[in-house]
Parts: structure tokens; C-alpha cells; sequence
């Protein structure tokens, strides 16, 4: 489902050229989850940016259901983002004026993909049906938290790209959360990539790649 070739980038800084990523290459099939650890800086968020789009890399390509993300233009990774590769960041990102109940719509809203069903059962589940017409300044950070989950899944992504998705729970609440996203990509049958300096989460995962100075150690 997603295969990643030969990927590298390189980033100009004030002492000269420094190689972020160097020759990455990796694949995840459609249900199955994968961790990507690494120390700070070893390339793991950018490795993520790019294959979701965000970031395009120097050389290298990005195979996602055949089409080679890395080499579409900005619109053309718009439009991947919107209804084929779903990210769960650590920031929540949620839209302050709007309540609970559009915010997870917004998505899949965007991408003409919007199932009002499948978004009252991410809500259900999520367990935030008394939180829809809230705002999420109202919202514990864990409340938060799902409905950016459930934001993610409403499009039903066929890949889930998640960046330290718990890193700002508390440990009780960033469990509850883990154990949403693994069953919502299971029942959706999406791969799911995590990046993330937990242990415990990384086990987890079904497969685990851990990164150092750029390259797959």
C-alpha cells in the first residue's frame, strides 16, 4: 500500500548543508501498523512530513495505492491529504470557532468524502457525544485529542500518519487513546505509521523502524 524509495533531505543551516534524511526506504501494507522510533533529530518527523505530503524530499519517491506522492505538486499533495492520507499530529490543531461536531467533519468534508454516520459512530466512540457542541477550548486536552483522531478518520484515510499523537497525555488518558486509534484503523483497514519516543506505544505497533542520523539503523 505504501512503499518509500531511496528517500533524502537535506537542509541548509548556518554551518553549511546537513543531511536530515539519507537513502530511507521502507514499506507498510494496508491494516498494518508500524512505529518509527528515534532519538531527537534522527530524521523520524520529517521522514513522516514527507510522506504525508508536507514536505517533498531531494530525491526519492513515495508510493501511496500506486501514485508517487514526491512527485505531484502542492495541489496536487492537497488533495492526497484530504481524503487519502490522514495526520494525527501532537498539536491538535483544532479550529477554534467551530464546535466539536464540524470539526470532525471538516476533513472529510473537504475531500466530498463526509458520511454522517461514520461521524456520529468516530464521536460515539471516541466517547464525545456530549461534547459536539462544545468548542475545544471547553475540552479537556484528552478530549481534544479525539476529536482530532476522529477529525483524521472521518475522510476513512487509507493510510494514518500519527506524530507523538500522545505526547501531550497524561499517561492513563494517552492509553485510552492509543487503544481508539489501533481499533478505529483495524475496523477501517488503514496503515497506520507512528512516530513516537514511547516504548510502550512502539511495542504496540506490529513493526518497528528505528532511524539514527538520518538512515534506518
Amino acid at each position: 500500500m505504501l512503499t518509500v524509495e531511496n528517500i533524502h533531505k537535506t537542509y541548509a543551516t548556518a554551518d553549511g548543508p546537513f543531511a536530515v534524511l539519507r537513502g530511507i526506504g521502507l514499506s507498510l501494507a494496508a491494516g498494518e501498523t508500524l512505529a518509527l522510533t528515534g532519538e531527537s533529530g534522527s530524521g523520524k518527523s520529517t521522514l513522516l512530513h514527507i510522506i504525508g505530503g508536507l514536505d517533498t524530499p531531494d530525491q526519492g519517491r513515495v508510493v501511496l495505492s500506486g501514485t508517487d506522492i514526491a512527485a505531484l505538486d502542492d495541489n496536487g499533495r492537497a488533495a492526497v491529504r484530504r481524503g487519502t492520507v490522514g495526520v494525527v499530529f501532537q498539536q491538535f490543531n483544532l479550529i477554534p470557532s467551530l464546535k466539536v461536531v464540524d470539526n470532525i467533519a471538516f476533513q472529510a468534508r473537504l475531500a466530498g468524502q463526509y458520511d454522517a454516520q461514520w461521524a456520529a459512530d468516530l464521536a460515539a466512540r471516541m466517547g464525545l457525544e456530549a461534547q459536539l457542541n462544545k468548542y475545544p477550548e471547553q475540552l479537556s486536552g484528552g478530549q481534544q485529542q479525539r476529536v482530532a483522531i476522529a477529525r483524521t478518520l472521518a475522510p476513512k484515510p487509507r493510510l494514518v500518519l500519527a506524530d507523538e499523537p500522545t505526547g501531550n497525555l497524561d499517561e492513563d488518558t494517552a492509553a485510552t487513546v492509543m487503544d481508539l486509534i489501533l481499533e478505529l484503523v483495524r475496523d477501517t483497514g488503514a496503515g497506520l505509521l507512528m512516530v513516537t519516543h514511547s516504548q510502550a506505544l512502539a511495542g504496540r505497533m506490529q513493526r518497528r523502524v528505528h532511524l539514527r542520523a538520518g538512515q534506518i539503523a
